[in-house]
């Protein structure tokens, strides 16, 4: 009787594995289809000009430098989005939002952000959430988005380039997805 019980449970538990396989395979064929959008930007901030600590953080923890600043801080921020890292390249969108330092040694923030952009094929805004690491590459989510990204999903990717000098320079990789109930605007 237990062999036969043992025989009876392999099979179930086979049959689960088989159709477990079948959705996960059919699944990953659907996001194949997906209307999607790849491109990278670069965000430039620059220290009281057009990034500004609101609310100082506490004292005795991080100081403000290039890369950080004391947990607590409040900063807001409206910088220029270009295709290059260069500073003089092509304007084509506006990171506007602010932080607030989440780590003791300065160097993550929760972070709320609109990015407008205005590509050749594409207008509107997106909205990200995410906490950022300030000195290693950090993944926010897409939690929203206007005209030509309405109701679409995704992540961006924001990695430091240059953190030297007044000005300081991100690269925000864009990985965006319409769903299948959504009609992407000409």
């Amino acid at each position: 009787m237990t062999y036969s019980l043992h025989n009876y449970v392999l099979a179930i538990l086979l049959l689960a594995m088989i159709q477990f396989k079948t959705t996960s395979a059919g699944s990953n064929h659907h996001y194949q289809h997906l209307k999607s959008l790849h491109f990278s930007l670069f965000q430039h901030e620059t220290i009281n000009k057009t990034g500004y600590i609101i609310v100082n953080g506490i004292k005795g923890g991080a100081e403000v430098t290039q890369t950080t600043t004391p947990f607590g801080t409040l900063f807001a921020f409206q910088d220029p989005l270009t295709v290059k890292a260069n500073r003089s390249s092509k304007l084509v969108g506006i990171a506007e939002g602010t932080t607030v330092t989440s780590s003791l040694d300065g160097l993550r923030s929760i972070s709320i952000a609109k990015l407008t952009l205005r590509l050749k094929h594409h207008k509107g805004s997106l909205s990200i959430v995410g906490v950022t690491d300030n000195v290693k590459s950090s993944n926010l989510p897409v939690v929203g988005g206007t005209e030509d990204f309405l109701l679409v999903q995704g992540y961006v990717t924001t990695s430091p380039v240059d953190l030297k000098g007044i000005t300081v320079v991100y690269k925000i990789e864009f990985h965006l997805y319409w769903p299948p109930y959504a009609t992407q605007a000409s």
